[in-house]
């Protein structure tokens, strides 16, 4: 336009003309400058071009598009999320941990090193990162400083370690569950700073042995923790939020409200937890009541306490 004195229309005409190399010859540079320009214009737009041309090709024929798009979205996901859940491996510990924590709609996100596991994580239907929780940048990335708990559930002991301190670093109030596969391995995640370790095998190894000796013991913790059994029955933790109905209300009260409800133990600042706590128990804001019950029951009472 400058140049050769054009329209918007003439100058970004002949400017797609000659980078597509069309070259009708109904408008062309006449001055010297236009000329120069031209030449200028010829030997970087058509290489910008095509290569554009190239890469959007390679975008659509290989599906990168739509992954993009959907790399955006869940990255956005994550960027809201808070108070959610980071599990940092997806192997038998770590599906196991994530499916408890689906059964619970807690709000998670996924972090495993090995690609081939994408097609599982995206049939999840929950953010996940394919990278290494040893980054710091993958920790920030999946929004560690607003996390309440990680678990660290890879399989070496080594990189447990690493990531329970680096998520400590960054976040001094996250909850750490970490796992261990030695004894030396559990005394260096303790003193990393996880609040618990845990040892598949000794876990197990106990639970057998407990479900010898008590049985009758064991079968409840499993209706009550994982849901199981013909009634849907849960054992919850509800934490009583500022400004709720629940404050002042004694623990009969609230017992008597909920007939299919049980409480089974308070938690209150730094006192000792305390079991079976008497029914004229009033509740105060922070307590954080262990409640078995009904989880339609359970569910009304952790709105209640939430102020919903």
């Amino acid at each position: 336009m400058v140049l050769e004195q054009l329209t918007v229309v003439d100058a970004l005409y002949l400017t797609m003309v000659t980078i597509s190399t069309v070259g009708y010859g109904d408008v062309v540079p006449v001055t010297a400058g236009g000329k120069l320009f031209t030449v200028f214009l010829i030997t970087t737009g058509v290489g910008a071009a095509l290569y554009l041309l190239s890469q959007f090709a390679k975008l659509v024929i290989e599906g990168e598009l739509r992954e993009v798009f959907g790399r955006n979205v869940m990255e956005r996901e994550i960027a809201r999320l808070e108070n959610h859940v980071i599990v940092c491996g997806f192997g038998r510990f770590g599906r196991a941990v994530v499916e408890e924590l689906l059964r619970s709609r807690s709000p998670l996100v996924i972090i495993d090193t090995d690609s081939a596991k994408k097609d599982d994580l995206v049939s999840l239907g929950v953010p996940y990162l394919i990278g290494s929780a040893l980054l710091d940048e993958t920790l920030d990335h999946a929004g560690v400083d607003r996390a309440r708990a990680i678990v660290v559930a890879t399989p070496s002991d080594s990189d447990n370690v690493f990531i329970t301190l680096s998520a400590r670093e960054r976040n001094s109030s996250i909850r750490i569950h970490s796992r261990a596969e030695s004894e030396a391995g559990a005394r260096r995640l303790r003193l990393a700073g996880a609040t618990q370790v845990i040892s598949a095998y000794q876990s197990g190894g106990a639970r057998i042995a407990a479900s010898i000796l008590r049985p009758a013991v064991v079968d409840f913790l499993e209706i009550s923790t994982l849901g199981r059994g013909e009634e849907d029955i849960a054992l919850e933790e509800i934490r009583v939020a500022a400004a709720c109905a629940m404050i002042g209300r004694t623990i009969g009260a609230l017992e008597q409200q909920s007939p299919r409800l049980r409480i089974v133990a308070l938690k209150r600042n730094g006192e000792p937890t305390r079991i079976t706590p008497d029914g004229s128990t009033p509740v105060s804001e922070g307590d954080y009541l262990v409640v078995i019950g009904e989880r339609t029951s359970l569910g009304q009472l952790a709105q209640l306490a939430q102020g919903a």
